[in-house]
């Protein structure tokens, strides 16, 4: 064997010298400030000594981040589908669902920590839950599933609780597609077309017709066909993270009431029914 510096990996390093580093970074803008690190990097508090709540801290902080970049991604998706582009709706919605991915992959991190390691911390949260997360709630209300019963939890935060007014009263993501379908001369009933936005979407037989006509004839309608697909993708993931939610809080706490009142799994059970787009669920049943 060599003892020649360069046969062992060990004393190999980067050659820097000719390398146009900035290191005079008191100058410029560095990365730490373009990212606002150090606001993020000190935004976690535990409320306790035990190890795994920075685990617990950092896996619900980076969930509502991703979830604030899905929420940018969704709004350009419904403005790009009243517009009718929707090759850019496609390349937003391919996005969402990477970052859906992203979502559901960290209840595997989460998953690691122990019934035993959670009790051990889990009277510092009080009444604190993820059944308050407000983006959350903002997600489901953008893509489509309204519930005005679930804003009165955020009565305390006028911001917040106007945002999400804002938001059950608005058009969904599926109202918009209706609204394509309509142009296009599909036959979307009026009751579908214009109607209060805060109420449940009820399924309809001229949407479910119209979107059956979509899958009868691809080659004619084939943007929105891909549309129909790429919109099933994102009600399937959706479902992913919410069964792998209700999986991870089994695992931790069991059947335990939720820290914020819910009944905890039983709950969060009943959440995996919940469906975005009925009538393309429907069509796979008629073809």
């Amino acid at each position: 064997m060599s003892d020649h510096p360069e046969s062992n990996p060990a004393q190999r390093q980067v050659d820097l010298s000719n390398e146009p580093i900035h290191w005079d970074l008191p100058k410029a803008q560095s990365y730490g400030d373009y990212l606002d690190l150090n606001r993020i990097l000190n935004a976690q508090h535990p409320r306790s000594a035990e190890h795994d709540e920075m685990l617990f801290i950092i896996v619900h902080q980076t969930s509502e981040l991703w979830m604030k970049l899905a929420l940018h991604e969704l709004q350009v998706t419904i403005d790009a589908l009243r517009r009718d582009e929707l090759l850019r709706a496609f390349t937003t919605l391919t996005r969402i669902g990477h970052i859906q991915a992203q979502l559901t992959q960290v209840w595997d991190v989460l998953a690691t920590l122990t019934p035993f390691d959670y009790s051990r911390f889990r009277n510092t949260l009080g009444r604190s839950s993820g059944f308050q997360s407000w983006q959350y709630r903002l997600l489901e209300f953008t893509i489509g599933n309204k519930n005005r019963a679930m804003i009165a939890v955020h009565r305390g935060h006028p911001e917040v609780y106007e945002q999400l007014a804002e938001a059950l009263e608005a058009p969904s993501l599926y109202d918009e597609c209706l609204q394509l379908l309509s142009r296009r001369g599909f036959g979307i009933a009026d009751e579908v077309l214009v109607r209060d936005y805060a109420e449940p979407y009820a399924p309809h037989k001229s949407v479910a017709a119209a979107w059956l006509a979509v899958y009868h004839s691809t080659k004619a309608h084939w943007d929105l066909y891909e549309l129909a697909e790429r919109l099933m993708e994102l009600d399937h993931r959706f479902q992913d993270w919410r069964f792998s939610h209700m999986k991870t809080v089994e695992r931790i706490i069991g059947n335990k009431p939720g820290t914020g009142g819910t009944s905890g799994v039983n709950y969060l059970a009943k959440a995996l029914e919940l469906r975005f787009f009925p009538e393309l669920w429907q069509v796979r049943t008629s073809l």
